[in-house]
């Protein structure tokens, strides 16, 4: 068996970034971006007003009340084409340039009008309620850099800086095999000793969350022929997962059919719980990730190589975010399995976070690991540790 760190280095070590491509700004929610983002123009392209009312002289108004004469009005999407003179005013509406001698806003609220009259009640200093150009960003500005997993505002402010494509790393693509006679998909008739396939099914789900596209191959039964099919199918992943099959009973076929397939296996146990019988390897170039069978390792799993794995991908920093939360219940002697313990969180009258595991641990217990927000690290021959210390954990 290898350690934990030493199984996750080799996984990372020969995992490669996908390439980049091009997408419509409308494709782009949750890619990650491959190059920095320009600005193609200036916003606001010149000195607009922030507000409705008049466009004015600074100077006009430095003695209120005063009564100025209105001599036009710019809204939004126009502008007013002459010059404001002494005495003068301009209608003008929210995101309107500012007409040729004007230098401040005054809003509406704080005047009176009388047809062509205005009667200014509140003075304003020079700039007020103006909006400079450039003020939220100049051409050529870079306004998202690469390596950003691109959100709603994000878009948004790609679209206000006229960038209608994006460069992003392209998806990976994570193969799914599942292996077992006993097996049938949700909603299949059970025949006798079947168990449905939630595995394929959780992990389809799961890497479809991190970025990816998840291609379920489906179920391979328990002879080399059927397994080597899909494996053979998988050449064109980036990455290719078994679900169970792993360990070294008489029906685990998945190291013989890797082996026979010419997969290169660089380790095949884990010193870990759950998740001992865990493989890694290589099948024509495409890296191989066998996890065990039981949901719960394969959650487990999934959480501390695979999700490492795919954000190496994507050319994320795949380094899992572990916090410290206070235990919850005590804990006996650990043995020389590094334990992933599914808990629960919740906050004590401290505000502190409180984790507690469950009591059971069964890896075959998806209910619980449903219901679990995180998972509390042991370390390898780890003492007795009592309620109220403080524990590591990798939340869910």
């Amino acid at each position: 068996m290898i350690s934990v760190a030493e199984a996750l280095a080799q996984v990372l070590k020969n995992t490669k970034e996908t390439c980049t491509e091009q997408v419509a700004l409308n494709d782009a929610l949750g890619r990650v971006l491959a190059t920095d983002v320009s600005a193609r123009l200036t916003q606001p392209w010149a000195d607009v007003s922030a507000m409705d009312g008049y466009a004015v002289r600074t100077a006009d108004v430095a003695n209120v009340p005063v009564t100025l004469t209105v001599v036009g009005e710019s809204p939004a999407g126009g502008c007013y084409a002459g010059e404001v003179g002494k005495g003068q005013a301009v209608r003008i509406f929210t995101g309107a340039p500012l007409p040729q001698g004007t230098d401040t806003i005054i809003i509406q609220e704080d005047t009176e009008r009388a047809h062509d009259q205005v009667t200014v009640l509140e003075g304003a200093p020079k700039g007020k309620f103006v909006r400079s150009a450039g003020l939220d960003f100049k051409s050529g500005d870079v306004l998202l850099r690469a390596g950003r997993v691109l959100n709603a505002r994000d878009l948004g402010l790609a679209a206000a800086g006229n960038v209608p494509w994006l460069h992003v790393k392209r998806r990976p693509r994570i193969a799914i095999i599942a292996t077992g006679d006993e097996l049938v998909m949700p909603g299949d008739a059970l025949g006798p000793n079947q168990i449905i396939s939630s595995n394929s099914i959780m992990l389809a789900a799961y890497v479809k969350s991190l970025g990816t596209e998840a291609l379920n191959l489906g179920i391979a039964r328990d002879n080399p022929q059927s397994l080597t099919r899909l494996v053979q199918s998988a050449r064109e992943a980036d990455l290719l997962v078994t679900i169970g099959g792993a360990s070294v009973g008489d029906h685990d076929l998945v190291n013989q059919v890797l082996g026979n397939e010419g997969v290169n296996l660089g380790f095949y146990k884990v010193a870990m719980r759950p998740g001992k019988p865990l493989i890694f390897g290589h099948l024509h170039g495409v890296p191989v990730l066998g996890l065990p069978g039981n949901p719960v390792a394969v959650g487990v799993t999934a959480a501390i190589f695979l999700r490492p794995a795919i954000l190496a991908m994507l050319g994320l920093d795949p380094a899992q975010a572990i916090e410290t939360a206070t235990l919850g219940c005590a804990l006996g002697e650990n043995d020389q399995r590094q334990d992933y313990l599914r808990a629960t969180l919740t906050l004590n009258t401290d505000g502190k976070t409180v984790a507690t595991p469950f009591s059971k641990q069964d890896s075959a217990m998806l209910a619980k690991f449903t219901d679990a927000d995180c998972l509390v690290i042991r370390a390898p021959f780890a003492p007795p540790v009592q309620a109220g210390a403080e524990v590591e954990i990798i939340r869910l």
